[in-house]
């Protein structure tokens, strides 16, 4: 048995039992090895996506740098076995500025990017972030900061947009109609989830703003709001709003609905509101689509 020396970090790893490496015979030079995914052949079908997910990566959303999260696709010809993964981080790499800024501007140049080098006619992302924005207090006006979960899906087909969405998360505070219907003093109430996810008409022009207007549509229609910091008469005034506008998950979703239906770069939208029940051990959840 060969004696290791344990006072090395080879010795070590040999102890442990790593082995030296062979002598290969394979190329080791790019030009010389062979490049399976550009294989040319009947493969029998034509693939709708093939891609990356899951992939975590900086992200500029709004005012702040947070973390995004990430999916991009690309389609793939019947006659080719696959695609080089390699470029779709290259070409998320072209639009890092500290990170990727999350719109549909940003998003649109790394798919013409991703496009024109995997040459194919379609390619597709989904990015999803916090956004964080500053919010005051409704009374003594002390801002903190408060947060919403967005997404942005883009999908292109040569030069043409083929699907645009819009997503988000928000959080709002709801008050059971029933409870206060039904008690002689009090209410009970709970945290709801907002979640909407809009298909945006691809020709229509989306205001600067989209992303404020969006969530405070989804607040406005709750009970009350949540806020970073609340003080004493702050936190009257929000219980209150939420006593004086007892929401079922039914009523707040049918109420954002209406205000969705009237936004005019608005082609249809998936919507669903869930409240974490305070005197239940379940969840109560209201879901509805529509398209114009």
């Amino acid at each position: 048995m060969e004696q290791l020396d344990l006072t090395t970090r080879e010795g070590r790893f040999k102890h442990f039992g790593s082995v030296d490496p062979i002598e290969g015979k394979k190329p080791t030079e790019k030009e010389c090895m062979a490049d399976l995914q550009s294989s040319k052949k009947d493969f029998l079908f034509e693939v709708d996506s093939v891609g990356i997910n899951n992939l975590s990566y900086p992200v500029v959303i709004g005012d702040y740098q947070s973390v995004g999260t990430f999916e991009l696709a690309t389609s793939l010809r019947r006659d080719e076995k696959g695609i080089n993964m390699s470029r779709i981080l290259e070409s998320l790499e072209t639009e890092n500025d500290r990170g990727v800024s999350l719109d549909f501007t940003t998003l649109g140049n790394v798919l013409k990017t991703l496009r024109t080098r995997m040459h194919q006619e379609e390619a597709e992302i989904t990015g999803t972030g916090k956004w964080y924005f500053p919010k005051p207090s409704p009374g003594t006006r002390l801002s903190g900061m408060a947060h919403a979960d967005v997404e942005y899906a883009l999908k292109i087909d040569g030069d043409g947009v083929q699907q645009k969405k819009l997503g988000m998360t928000a959080m709002v505070t709801t008050l059971c109609p029933c409870s206060k219907e039904i008690s002689e003093y009090s209410a009970h109430n709970q945290r709801g989830y907002v979640k909407v996810l809009l298909d945006i008409d691809p020709e229509a022009e989306l205001p600067e703003d989209h992303k404020e207007q969006l969530y405070q549509l989804l607040e406005i229609n709750a009970s009350s709001q949540l806020y970073p910091i609340l003080k004493r008469t702050d936190e009257k005034m929000v219980t209150e709003r939420a006593y004086e506008n007892p929401r079922f998950v039914e009523d707040l979703i049918r109420l954002i609905a209406y205000d969705l239906v009237e936004l005019d770069w608005v082609k249809g939208f998936e919507l669903e509101c869930r409240n974490e029940e305070s005197i239940h051990q379940h969840d109560a959840f209201s879901r509805m689509s529509y398209q114009k």
